[in-house]
């Protein structure tokens, strides 16, 4: 699947949650790859080498999608210290759901956090066209 030519780097809300246009964020999970690295991440904490095991994917498929996830705030990183002293980045999934609203006004997306914001809910809108 390809990606649209125009710059697809998310913003930062005030909220502190990116946000990217609806289209993208349809496309970004229209890709069977992408939704195999979340679904492994959303599992649990781990590492590249872990999720391209996990998703079955090559490790270069694994880190773009990866890339691609926290562009659009579905995913963070953490730096994690080996006992062997090696650093590594862990991936972790931000999200526990995701909606999709259809209206006469195009296409909206709320993702939920699983924490409260200062609003009272754990939705945020990320996308919206």
């Amino acid at each position: 699947m390809s990606r649209p030519a125009e710059n697809t780097r998310a913003t930062t809300s005030a909220d502190s949650m990116p946000t990217v246009a609806a289209e993208q964020l349809l496309e970004l999970l229209g890709d069977e790859y992408a939704r195999r690295v979340l679904r492994v991440v959303t599992e649990q904490p781990r590492t590249g080498s872990e999720i391209a095991d996990a998703a079955d994917v090559s490790k270069p498929t694994a880190y773009r999608r990866l890339e691609r996830l926290e562009e659009a705030g579905l995913v963070d990183s953490t730096q994690r210290l080996d006992p062997n002293g090696h650093h590594c980045k862990q991936f972790h999934a931000v999200v526990e759901g995701i909606d999709f609203e259809f209206g006469a006004d195009g296409v909206s997306v709320s993702v939920d956090t699983g924490e409260t914001a200062g609003n009272g809910s754990s939705r945020r809108l990320i996308a919206d066209d």
